[in-house]
């Protein structure tokens, strides 16, 4: 399937216990099938993925795939602390069908470059699933260099994506002017979107595409079409929301928060992370209102 567009990174929907919700997952994957988006990610940051257990992500796994069924392409999560490990959950997710596989570097020990590389090149070679390699210094603590990210996406056959959540513009325009066709860029932060299609990003891996799915898709539509006001449009209208969510350090709780006030699917997150304060809520509220009425 061709990997393109505005990908929305689910969240995991919880019961009140914080338990699994999965007829909520299987109803909110249906939505945002049926608001057309290009595909979908899981067992993502917004998935909560270091919050589940392996039998967990492993079950969405399985569930999710089966559910999708093969109509749009589904990418899973497949980081963890050690190669063993990221090679067993890119295994397990090749099995079930998946797509491709998101990986960041080990995030704890905050390894060196020839640490960061050795550990592609070891899931690489063990696999036969696209991977998508992440890099996002805020939760991971390295912030890999152009040069190291070239380098994974030459000599590392099965890396045919970069997502880029640094928030420096430059390593994107970079990557993708680079590339050469040997990967694509995909944009991971949610306040620099068009400026990284403009530099050559051919999709995002979107919080956002959560709560306004038809929006971040016809964004990336409109921008591919040549239609570049009407994407700027769309941009300016979800702007707000991507600041909310990139600044506020509670995206999980205020997509979640979200999926609820819109009759899906949501529910708490695991402690430690706790709800909205008063003044968020009503933030959220208004930015909804907002876009609800910009949607009619």
């Amino acid at each position: 399937m061709t990997i393109r567009g505005a990908f929305p990174v689910l969240i995991t929907p919880m019961t009140q216990a914080q338990e699994i919700d999965w007829g909520g997952v299987k109803n909110n994957v249906n939505y945002f099938l049926n608001q057309g988006v290009a595909g979908l990610v899981i067992n993502g940051s917004t998935g909560e993925f270091v919050s589940l257990s392996k039998e967990e992500k492993f079950q969405m796994v399985e569930t999710v795939l089966k559910e999708v069924n093969g109509r749009i392409p589904v990418i899973v999560g497949a980081a963890a602390e050690t190669t063993k490990e990221t090679i067993e959950y890119t295994k397990q997710a090749e099995a079930h069908g998946a797509d491709c596989a998101l990986i960041i570097n080990p995030y704890y020990m905050k390894p060196k470059e020839n640490e960061v590389f050795y550990h592609f090149k070891e899931v690489s070679n063990a696999v036969n699933l696209p991977i998508m390699l992440y890099n996002n210094p805020f939760t991971s603590g390295v912030n890999m260099s152009t040069e190291l990210m070239l380098q994974i996406g030459r000599e590392c056959e099965n890396v045919t994506r970069i997502k880029e959540s640094s928030g420096e513009i430059g390593k994107a325009r970079d990557l993708a002017r680079q590339a050469k066709g040997d990967f694509e860029v995909f944009c991971g932060s949610e306040e620099l979107v068009m400026e990284s299609y403009f530099v050559g990003a051919t999709g995002w891996i979107s919080v956002a595409g959560n709560i306004v799915p038809k929006l971040v898709t016809d964004m990336f539509n409109h921008f591919q079409n040549g239609e570049i006001e009407k994407a700027w449009e769309i941009n300016d209208r979800i702007l707000p929301l991507c600041s909310f969510l990139e600044g506020s350090g509670k995206y999980v709780q205020i997509v979640k928060r979200a999926m609820d006030l819109q009759g899906l699917a949501g529910g708490p997150a695991r402690t430690p992370r706790l709800g909205l304060s008063p003044e968020e809520e009503q933030t959220l509220k208004e930015l909804l209102a907002s876009l609800e009425t910009i949607k009619n």
